[in-house]
């Protein structure tokens, strides 16, 4: 009990934590997910981007989902739907220079947040750490 207590308490004190970032740069977490994943796949202005489909698999949710946050970040001009060059049936998610600009900034804070979450663990500790929970992770994931 003391463990999955600690769990859920730190659980709620980091989730309060990286919102805190996310929301001075007017973003949920889910969409932070969307715009760090285009950044991370290379989909800044003048590329290919990727497909609802593609992001969806990516962040392991729902293509409902997907839509409400993507009709957000483009409301907020921070992506664009672009017809793929290739099949006109298909429509690609491509970062804005805004939404590049956003998301590298909010990423900076987001990384130096969580260092900062960590900072009482050393890095010895931490790589145990993460060792365990990605074992206690995989025991309890559903297998695909």
């Amino acid at each position: 009990m003391a463990i999955v207590g600690r769990l859920s308490k730190l659980t709620r004190l980091f989730e309060r934590s990286l919102q805190d970032v996310f929301l001075r740069h007017d973003l949920q977490p889910g969409e932070f997910d969307l715009l760090a994943t285009l950044r991370r796949n290379g989909s800044g202005t003048g590329t290919q981007g990727l497909t609802a489909g593609e992001l969806a698999a990516n962040a392991m949710v729902t293509s409902g989902a997907i839509t409400n946050r993507l009709d957000r970040l483009v409301a907020k001009a921070l992506v664009s739907r672009e017809p793929d060059p290739l099949s006109r049936r298909t429509i690609r998610v491509v970062l804005t220079d805004r939404g590049q600009a956003v998301v590298d900034q909010t990423l900076i804070e987001h990384v130096a947040n969580e260092e900062q979450l960590l900072s009482s663990l050393s890095l010895d500790q931490r790589e145990k750490l993460e060792a365990m929970l990605r074992e206690l992770l995989r025991a309890h994931e559903p297998r695909s």
